[in-house]
């Protein structure tokens, strides 16, 4: 580097400038100081370390300014007059980093750092600047030595005091006077100071980015949930991967950890595990690993503490031993400032922050975690809870137990979905109470639950276990209860993929054991009937293992017409002998016939049958049986268009599913009832509320990458219809690995939805990576004009990052692909017309013009073709007069570069007495006039399409008319464009005012200039 001369200096620090934030860039920015000061440039060298100021402050290294700036200010005071007004306002400018830096530098001592503010005061003072930034400096380092008094005096002399050329952002002040509301215990205040950034209304280089952090736990203290859910998702997409905001990141680790968010605070903390070593910034330090720190509590607190955390310097380490190392790191650190502010109020708010505990149980942000490991160890804060309740427990009367094994034995016989529950509720008492404590009879119930749980889990000792408590059950005579874990076994025998002979065999037996029940028994009937319906569920399973010898999949439940139709008749018969003594039962059974109607492509007949079903089953007084089927019955009338009569079944079913455990039909009836009203149209605010609930629940019941992601994208789509695309994007971004794995089809639309986020948030090359991934899925398509529209949509995107190579060769390939899948008009003329314009891009000459015009009239003449079959078609009629304003529009940019071509013609004939050769696209007088006179008929035309489509095209129409009016001025017929938009302006009073707009406005505003002109 010292050999560089100035220049080459100059262009590193201008390639610095632009360079990403971070240590390489502030390593790179050194070395261009040293190289700067050896060029003995004085200026070049001020320059260098103004870069190198700055490089730090976007950094981890922000400390690192005071030794740069001490030169700089070196510098200053031995030639002031070197400095122009810029580098002075610029050095000043800076004094106020210093601030900062000093206050968060524990190795400055206290009395240098009061010494810097008060130079800092004085040169203010003389410069004639206000005391508003130093009274802001002086606050935080009055705060950090615990002396509240003067904190307080410096707050209120910082707002009383001036803002002027010196005062920060408005931003970033807020940001600011929020944090120090929030530090005193106000959260509303702080939350009301940062309301201007949250909203969008005051922004800087890292603003809202650090607000939308700052904010997240009053929102949460608060009981904001929404917000605190919306900013966490905006602000983390903001402060990923910055260096300089690990304290922002600090934060939203944070909220993770105290909103149910563990698995998400692991993954964000693993994308940033390379800033978990020290840093030159002690106080961003302590801010992100703090934050940290309240992420590994907590998981060593859910049992994890043995578990992998992230890699950290010499390789992995569990959550326990990272929380010990970072934890005594962070706390030297919080020391190390106390002793330096003579105050230990670092090292106790770093405590009190690390010792959080979550303020909500779970709060669902929607975007897609992956959930953690299922744990052995039982969660330490569990334990002491635990052992208390058994205790109280073991004291307790053994009346109280009976009573609760009385209820799980009611809850368990209507078939509650408490019955799991109560019977674990039970088996923990019971495990605290002596053995003599626990009847026979409860001592096989609780066999027989923990029997049922196996076999619904798919455990493999589930058949052993049902075989026991049959077992159990006989040897107390309890025969009913016998019967019932018999019919068990052919279950979880089929569920095992046992053989259909041996499945039968348990069936017969199941159905022979309730035969043999006393006829007194009151439950004689029900096993029977139960037996029967087992028999039905299981036949269509059977006869389709039968017919690949026994050994085709179990998931092949495919009915032949034939066998369907069998299936159906003994159902009915089912259904109707038991609708009055057994209505939970016909239910079943009727709901079972509605998915036999649908897999035979009946949703007319299966509508009805679904209804009965639910609503039988909700008139026998357990809805919770009703949800499925209503369900299902919503999303068959959204299919036969009846979305009214769909939403009411998917609301009923949400009713319902109140008293519902399970997790998956909870999550289905929400993505169900989420779909129906974004359908809807004006619902997408409580679709996405049900559809970021659907989420959480199939998140529970382990189902992330099926009902999950489904649920996700009916959520970003709700997201994207309220305008909210960082929300969406950010859900959508999370799903798209597993909806990738969703077919083609699904594939193609969410790369294709993301892609439209994506150039809506102008984030061009990602969206066009997205949709050239999509193109690429949907290549071999028979239809191919999804392929073609994709490639349009990329080549629109690659346009707006730079490549016009890229682009043109994009949109050439889908204007083949659209002519060849039979012509898309729209389409084929917006991409014609984006070649014309490409043609233009480096230079406007005759053969370039005349190739832009060409694709001009090849769109044309698309849309003229069209439209001799559909003439009236408004969409073709809009893009006809869209084409011939572009065309227009075309003609000025021919004129306007010849006028330039004229200047630069003329200004060389000045100098060299010879005008030279004319410049190719210079044109005459007369080519002028004819581009003008073309220019103002295309525009009357255009015109006079808007006008026929109507009042939603007033403001195209206003564009045109305003258009031809200044081009007839051009051409000198001033009247005839001020009449043009007087007639206008007259038209538009005569419209009602809310279909007008700010257009009369508009138009009144062009006729005075034109007046004027």
């Amino acid at each position: 580097m010292t050999t560089m001369t100035p220049d080459e200096v100059r262009q590193a620090l201008q390639e610095n400038r632009s360079a990403p934030n971070g240590s390489a860039r502030n390593a790179h920015a050194e070395a261009l100081a040293g190289a700067a000061e050896a060029t003995g440039d004085k200026a070049l060298f001020r320059e260098a370390l103004d870069n190198l100021i700055t490089s730090y402050l976007h950094s981890a290294e922000s400390s690192k300014m005071l030794v740069p700036f001490a030169r700089l200010l070196q510098e200053y005071d031995q030639d002031p007059g070197s400095f122009g007004r810029w580098d002075v306002h610029t050095l000043f400018w800076q004094f106020k980093w210093i601030g900062t830096a000093i206050g968060d530098s524990p190795e400055i001592p206290l009395d240098s750092a009061r010494g810097w503010l008060e130079e800092m005061e004085r040169r203010y003072r003389l410069a004639g600047y206000s005391e508003r930034p130093v009274r802001e400096a002086e606050m935080w380092l009055a705060d950090a030595t615990g002396d509240d008094e003067r904190a307080d005096r410096a707050m209120r002399a910082w707002l009383a005091a001036e803002r002027d050329a010196m005062s920060d952002c408005h931003a970033c002040e807020l940001n600011s006077q929020g944090q120090y509301a929030a530090l005193r215990g106000d959260d509303a205040r702080a939350l009301e100071l940062w309301q201007p950034v949250l909203t969008g209304g005051l922004t800087c280089a890292e603003e809202p980015h650090r607000v939308l952090a700052a904010s997240l736990l009053p929102l949460l203290r608060l009981g904001r949930l929404d917000e605190a859910r919306r900013n966490h998702i905006r602000g983390y997409r903001l402060a990923r991967g910055n260096e300089s905001l690990l304290p922002s990141v600090g934060r939203h680790i944070e909220f993770c950890a105290l909103s149910g968010n563990e698995s998400r605070g692991l993954e964000i903390l693993a994308e940033h595990a390379g800033h978990l070593g020290a840093l030159a910034n002690a106080d961003d330090q302590l801010d992100f690993h703090g934050g940290v720190l309240v992420l590994l509590r907590r998981l060593e607190e859910l049992g994890h503490g043995s578990s992998p955390a992230v890699p950290y310097a010499d390789g992995p380490r569990t959550v326990s031993a990272l929380y010990a190392h970072l934890h005594a790191s962070a706390l030297d650190i919080a020391r190390r400032f106390d002793a330096r502010n003579r105050s230990p109020r670092t090292s106790e708010r770093f405590l009190a922050r690390v010792g959080r505990q979550p303020l909500v149980s779970v709060l669902p942000l929607g975007v897609r975690s992956a959930p953690l490991p299922q744990t052995e160890v039982e969660p330490p804060s569990a334990v002491p809870s635990r052992r208390a309740a058994e205790a109280a427990d073991a004291a307790a009367p053994a009346e109280g137990f009976a009573e609760l094994v009385e209820r799980a034995r009611t809850a368990r016989d209507q078939g509650h979905p408490a019955a799991d529950a109560l019977w674990a509720e039970a088996a923990a008492r019971a495990a605290a109470l002596p053995e003599s404590a626990v009847d026979p009879l409860t001592a096989a119930d609780l066999a027989d639950s923990r029997a049922l749980a196996a076999a619904r889990g798919g455990a493999p000792e589930a058949a052993d276990l049902l075989a026991a408590a049959r077992d159990g059950y006989r040897a107390l005579g309890q025969a009913q209860r016998a019967a019932l874990a018999e019919l068990r076994l052919a279950s979880a025998a089929a569920q095992d993929g046992a053989a259909p002979e041996r499945i039968r065999a348990l069936l017969a037996a199941g159905a022979e054991a309730a035969e043999a029940l006393e006829a007194g028994e009151p439950l004689r009937g029900r096993r029977i009937a139960l037996a029967e319906l087992a028999a039905l569920r299981l036949e269509p399973y059977l006869r389709s293992r039968e017919s690949h010898g026994g050994d085709g999949p179990p998931e092949d439940h495919g009915h032949g017409a034939e066998v369907a139709a069998e299936q159906a008749a003994r159902l009915t018969a089912f259904a109707a002998a038991h609708r009055g003594s057994l209505p939970d039962l016909a239910a079943e059974a009727e709901e079972m016939l509605g998915r036999i109607a649908l897999s035979q492509g009946d949703p007319e007949g299966a509508a009805p049958l679904l209804d009965a079903a639910a609503a039988r089953a909700a008139a026998a007084g357990r809805p919770w049986l009703a949800v499925d089927p209503l369900t299902l019955l919503a999303g068959v009338l959204m299919a036969l268009g009846r979305p009214e009569e769909a939403e009411q079944a998917a609301r009923t079913g949400l009713e319902h599913a109140a008293e519902v455990t399970d997790a998956e039909a909870q999550g289905a009836v929400r993505l169900t009832l989420a779909d129906i009203l974004l359908r809807r149209g004006d619902a997408a605010s409580e679709a996405a509320e049900h559809a970021l609930a659907a989420a959480h629940w199939f998140d529970q019941a382990g189902l992330v990458s099926g009902g999950g992601a489904q649920a996700r994208f009916t959520l970003a789509r709700a997201h994207a219809v309220q305008g909210h695309h960082v929300d969406a994007a950010e859900v959508l971004r999370s799903a798209l690995p597993d909806l990738l794995e969703h077919g083609e089809g699904q594939a193609v639309g969410a790369r294709e939805f993301l892609g439209d986020l994506l150039a809506e948030l102008n984030e061009p090359q990602e969206a066009a990576e997205q949709y050239l991934l999509a193109a690429e899925t949907a290549e071999h398509w028979e239809d191919q004009r999804p392929h073609a529209h994709l490639a349009h949509s990329a080549a629109d995107q690659l346009a707006r990052t730079g490549l016009p190579e890229e682009a043109a060769a994009a949109w050439e390939r889908a204007l083949e692909l659209y002519r060849r899948a039979g012509g898309e008009p729209v389409s084929e003329a917006r991409i014609l017309r984006s070649l014309a314009w490409q043609a233009l891009r480096e230079e406007v000459t005759a053969p370039a013009a005349a190739h832009a015009r060409s694709r001009m009239d090849q769109a044309a003449d698309v849309l003229h073709a069209a439209l001799a079959g559909a003439p009236e078609d408004p969409h073709l009629l809009a893009e006809l007069a869209q084409t011939w304003y572009q065309l227009a529009q075309l003609a000025d940019r021919q004129v306007v570069r010849s006028e330039e071509l004229a200047e630069e013609y003329d200004a060389g004939g000045e100098e060299d007495g010879s005008g030279g050769p004319r410049p190719a696209g210079l044109l005459d007088a007369q080519e002028t006039e004819a581009l003008r006179r073309e220019e103002v008929d295309l525009c009357r035309r255009a015109a006079a399409v808007y006008r026929q489509l109507g009042p939603d095209h007033l403001a195209d129409r206003l564009q045109c008319e305003q258009y031809a009016a200044w081009t007839e001025q051009e051409l000198g017929r001033e009247e005839a464009g001020a009449a043009r938009i007087a007639a206008l302006v007259e038209e538009f009073k005569a419209l009602p005012e809310g279909l007008v707009g700010d257009l009369l406005e508009r138009a009144e505003y062009t006729l005075a200039q034109l007046s004027q002109g």
